[in-house]
């Protein structure tokens, strides 16, 4: 916040998230990461207002999961994962239930990172296709 603060007043005006990355040494993604933690959570009931100047609170703009394309959505992943091997299935429960790398699950199971990565890929293909069917 400092260095934006510092080449907003240097430059008169905002920076990009690459000058204030230059500024302090660090990585654009850092950056735009470490700002966006530091904004205040609105409310869901927030006013916001449209260009025809109605207001709507945010809470409108969420979408609502109980629909039935998205019940449907959800039966349909879950066949095409449960169409998948059980390796497949434990790869994809690691990397994406677990938040474990590549590399992680790899040596979890026994494979090279480059098997992991090709098994992977398969299974989010599979899933792909039969999710189009």
């Amino acid at each position: 916040m400092q260095a934006k603060e510092r080449l907003t007043t240097q430059c008169q005006k905002e920076p990009t998230m690459t000058e204030i990355a230059a500024e302090i040494g660090a990585k654009r993604e850092d950056v735009v990461v470490a700002l966006e933690s530091i904004s205040e959570p609105i409310s869901l009931y927030e006013p916001v207002f449209s260009d025809t100047g109605d207001s709507f609170a945010v809470i409108d703009q969420v979408q609502d999961r109980d629909t039935v394309e998205s019940f449907l959505g959800e039966i349909a992943l879950r066949d095409a994962i449960s169409a998948l091997g059980k390796r497949e299935q434990y790869i994809l429960y690691l990397r994406f239930f677990q938040g474990k790398t590549q590399t992680e699950v790899a040596k979890e199971i026994g494979i090279s990172q480059a098997q992991a990565s090709r098994l992977e890929k398969s299974a989010i293909h599979q899933i792909r296709d039969a999710a189009q069917r």
